[in-house]
């Protein structure tokens, strides 16, 4: 395994075909500071880049927080000014995430609110043990969801959903995130990044060409209507079909044996 740092609070680990996000402010429960934000999305490009990391595991140092979201400590000291320039160095944290090209996998446990829910939201799955805690709790402060929260939680569990936890402001705990669909799977106490890293694994073992392919379409299919829909996967399709991957997956199928993925 090796590890590369991004600044002070942000670090990469890599596991093979799996790269490791780890927010690591453990001091502040990984509350986002501009610094830190300016990281996470400095490791995202990174990756973004990286033809060798299969999928992303998003995880946390600190063992009572994912991350709670903006540090309020620093923007209470902000003129209006500083909060026009933080504004896209914040966006690019929460953006960098969304917009990786490979699988993505939050590992959650405890605290998961506002800012740190939104970098969750921003996988395509979220693993959760019991301890975790999660919820948009921006109006409660004088904000909305501004990393992607009202646009990917309705996404995920419908408008009317998203609208109640959004302006009630609540904290979700495990079990009622699960049941809702905040969060994919539960797993055992203190189980969260053991259990993203080993399904991570498993989809890395698959066509590196198909799953970005898949995310794809995935993504930008999303809300469309159906026939537009099959146009975007019809698409996604035509680029995979003619590549190396499907190429070695057809003939490794044929032959009983393991694919090696050009990846390409």
């Amino acid at each position: 395994m090796s590890e590369e740092r991004f600044g002070e609070f942000v670090l990469v680990r890599r596991h093979g075909q799996v790269a490791e996000l780890v927010l690591d402010r453990p001091k502040a429960m990984n509350a986002v500071s501009t610094g830190m934000a300016r990281s996470i999305g400095s490791a995202c490009a990174a990756l973004a880049a990286d033809k060798d990391a299969r999928v992303v595991v998003l995880t946390s140092t600190h063992e009572r927080a994912f991350c709670v979201g903006a540090d309020l400590k620093e923007r209470n000291s902000f003129t209006d000014a500083d909060m026009v320039r933080q504004r896209p160095l914040t966006r690019g944290a929460y953006t960098g995430v969304l917009e990786l090209p490979m699988p993505t996998i939050a590992a959650v446990h405890g605290f998961a609110l506002g800012g740190g829910f939104e970098l969750a939201l921003s996988c395509d799955l979220i693993v959760a043990d019991p301890t975790a805690v999660v919820g948009l709790p921006e109006v409660s402060v004088g904000v909305i969801p501004g990393g992607g929260g009202t646009q990917l939680l309705p996404r995920r569990v419908g408008a009317a959903r998203a609208a109640e936890l959004i302006f009630s402001a609540r904290r979700v705990e495990a079990a009622e995130a699960h049941e809702l669909g905040l969060v994919d799977q539960l797993v055992e106490e203190g189980r969260d990044r053991d259990e993203a890293l080993a399904l991570a694994e498993r989809i890395a073992g698959n066509s590196p060409v198909g799953l970005r392919a898949a995310k794809r379409a995935l993504r930008l299919g999303h809300g469309l209507d159906l026939r537009t829909g099959l146009e975007v996967e019809d698409a996604a399709w035509r680029a995979v079909a003619f590549s190396g991957d499907r190429a070695e997956g057809v003939a490794a199928f044929n032959e009983k044996r393991k694919p090696q993925w050009p990846g390409e």
